[in-house]
């Protein structure tokens, strides 16, 4: 018999498709800074910008994204330097938006228990996400890495997490995408860590997660 009281998510590419509000954020770029720009290459400008994007993926500082772009590709209005975050900051959490049935499945869930998101990132960024998406209406705990101090995959934001919910780790599943600070994280606080793998990449990690899943709603028949 399954006893699990809590499930706590991963936010980026778990919760939220990260690669799709990428996409939102170079149309945004193309309308602002480049004009006339044929379709050919605004395919090759995507997928570098993808590239960009994931080299420096983690990082806060978003400089370096845009900067190699424009690096690239000269832009006819060219974003200052110092400009450059605040754009960041100010559009990309609004290319963000839950799927429904992510959503379905998260509502199925806490009916069963106590569901909480533990994520990397800025706080300003993340809150924004979140809020933009309407899940701070969902969750019963919300944790930030910047505005805690500690982030994945450090045991002890887990063990935090644990904590504020009152539940034991045995107790808890975590759900994310990233093998390494999601799965291998909460196995460091004795967590089960399912693995979100909808592109089916191969695992070539010493990480063994707890189940792999490829679609999302295969999550309640863990839980429930």
């Amino acid at each position: 018999m399954k006893n699990y009281k809590a499930m706590l998510f991963d936010l980026d590419d778990t919760l939220l498709n990260r690669d799709k509000a990428v996409d939102k954020m170079f149309l945004i770029i193309l309308e602002k800074c480049y004009e006339d720009i044929k379709h050919s290459t605004k395919n090759e400008m995507l997928q570098r910008f993808k590239e960009y994007d994931k080299r420096y993926y983690g990082y806060n500082d978003k400089t370096k994204v845009l900067g190699s772009l424009f690096d690239e590709f000269p832009p006819k209005y060219r974003l200052h330097r110092n400009y450059i975050q605040d754009f960041w900051n100010n559009h990309f959490p609004h290319c963000f938006s839950i799927n429904q049935n992510t959503l379905n499945v998260v509502n199925t869930i806490k009916k069963q228990g106590k569901i909480a998101i533990i994520t990397n990132g800025s706080t300003q960024r993340q809150k924004a996400k979140i809020t933009n998406s309407n899940l701070n209406s969902y969750f019963n705990l919300i944790i930030i890495s910047e505005e805690v101090g500690l982030s994945k995959p450090d045991k002890r934001i887990f063990d935090l997490a644990l904590n504020k919910l009152n539940v034991q780790p045995e107790a808890a599943l975590f759900v994310g995408d990233d093998l390494e600070k999601d799965i291998g994280g909460c196995q460091n606080a004795n967590i089960k860590g399912i693995w979100f793998n909808p592109h089916m990449i191969k695992n070539d990690t010493e990480i063994k997660p707890y189940a792999e899943i490829h679609s999302f709603d295969r999550l309640v028949s863990h839980f429930t």
